[in-house]
């Protein structure tokens, strides 16, 4: 992870000491359990509690020790037995290193997924937000990149909302099939260990027993959970990148914020560039990269191995980190995003009424002209537009072919902006339902 691109709250997921914070619990709650069962006796249980619970762990003493162990577990255990004592002997009876490991990453990813959720939020109700102050700002829709035909700014928003909150749905699934704990010891058999353990462990944690570990977590649900990442992040890209073609200074339609004091460019200090939505397209990419290794590390051998554990101390803090950061941007580029309703006027009307084809084609054929006609017809005008500058209704108006079967009212009726918008109403009680009035 980059500290650059990254929040507080979210990096504290995956620091070593609430790494080792975690482990102790995991450990103490399974020793709890022990007890409960009758293993270890309740006082080594409690006193695990008392001096550990307490206990700041050392974070240069576990890397000495895993110096010499080679082993992160075994590490943490010995430092364990030092804050302990003797009751320490009781922790991690009948448990493998995995049971502590992947129990570990269910509870950041969880913690992470946590953060992610209210992210999303905060990303939504801004998109709401500006999508009901922009509900009725015509603008030109593109496609191809293209004028096609007249929208609202505010149903660009819209669109945007109900991805993310597809998003969120998806996120929340996620959230669920991670959400998963193994205290099953070596090769998952439970042979050392109760599974009553495992489940006051799941209990305790705020997680789920998984019903077969086979010593491992299985990585499918690794992997749908960083793929699940890779789509939101996808979708932040995708609003990113339409925030920026519509700052380009042939369409200026919206802008990013320019703060006062803000430099564009070292050479050129006219420019202002929509950098905050550029850096989104390049975090997008490598949180989407992420997903790849999440897809490989499905198959392990037999019932395991550790091939997916450097992949996972990579992924596991660095998508989490990186989009919970690209989502608190994205929210901020949308709560002050700069709109220009005049240039999107000025835009749409630059050909001259080309953006109403479509009317006058479907006038003509409900007129009685064939389609293929009615297109050749349309077409024809629509080109001197192109090639000519001339002007779309002027062209129509003069043209003895469309005139035969089309009175100059119904022509003219066809250029009516409002015919576009009529129906805008209905997606946004599809999208945010129905709204009180002022709401």
């Amino acid at each position: 992870m980059i500290s650059r691109y990254a929040r507080p709250e979210m990096v504290a997921i995956w620091s070593p000491e609430t790494k080792f914070r975690i482990w102790f619990e995991i450990e103490a709650h399974a020793c709890d359990a022990l007890a409960e069962i009758g293993v270890i006796p309740r006082a080594a249980a409690r006193k695990i509690w008392e001096m550990g619970g307490s206990a700041t762990f050392d974070i240069s003493r576990i890397d000495e020790i895993e110096s010499v162990t080679k082993h992160d577990v075994i590490a943490f255990l010995t430092h364990l037995a030092e804050i302990v004592g003797p009751e320490a002997r009781f922790v991690h009876q009948g448990m493998t290193s995995s049971d502590v490991l992947d129990t570990c990453l269910s509870v950041q990813l969880v913690r992470a997924s946590d953060l992610l959720l209210e992210d999303l939020s905060a990303l939504m109700a801004a998109l709401k937000r500006r999508a009901f102050e922009h509900k009725d700002t015509i603008t030109i829709g593109r496609s191809h990149a293209i004028h096609a035909e007249p929208t609202t700014f505010g149903v660009k928003l819209a669109q945007a909302h109900a991805e993310f909150e597809r998003c969120r749905k998806r996120l929340e699934a996620a959230r669920q099939e991670i959400a998963t704990c193994a205290i099953s010891g070596a090769v998952g058999t439970f042979a050392n260990v109760d599974p009553r353990v495992e489940a006051h462990v799941a209990e305790a944690m705020g997680l789920t027993a998984e019903p077969v570990s086979t010593q491992v977590i299985p990585r499918d649900r690794h992997a749908m959970y960083f793929a699940t990442l890779a789509v939101i992040a996808s979708s932040v890209e995708r609003v990113a990148v339409e925030i920026r073609h519509l700052q380009r200074t042939e369409v200026l339609e919206a802008e990013e914020y320019f703060s006062p004091g803000q430099k564009g460019s070292s050479a050129m200090p006219h420019k202002r560039n929509p950098v905050l939505t550029e850096n989104l397209t390049g975090l997008a990419r490598m949180v989407r990269s992420y997903a790849a290794p999440a897809m490989e590390n499905v198959a392990l051998w037999h019932e395991r191995d550790i091939s997916h554990s450097s992949v996972e101390r990579m992924i596991g803090p660095d998508a989490t980190v990186t989009l919970d950061f690209a989502l608190a941007r994205l929210t901020g580029v949308i709560e002050k995003l700069v709109v220009y309703p005049d240039n999107m006027m000025a835009n749409l009307d630059r050909y001259r009424g080309l953006v109403h084809s479509q009317r006058v084609l479907l006038a003509l054929t409900q007129a009685g002209v064939s389609r293929e006609d009615a297109y050749r017809l349309v077409q024809k005008n629509a080109m001197k537009v192109w090639e000519e500058g001339k002007d779309f209704l002027t062209e129509l108006l003069a043209d003895d072919d469309v005139r035969k079967v089309l009175s100059e009212d119904e022509i003219r009726e066809k250029f009516d902006l409002g015919y576009h918008t009529k129906h805008v109403d209905t997606i946004f009680e599809r999208v945010f339902g129905p709204q009180e009035p002022g709401g």
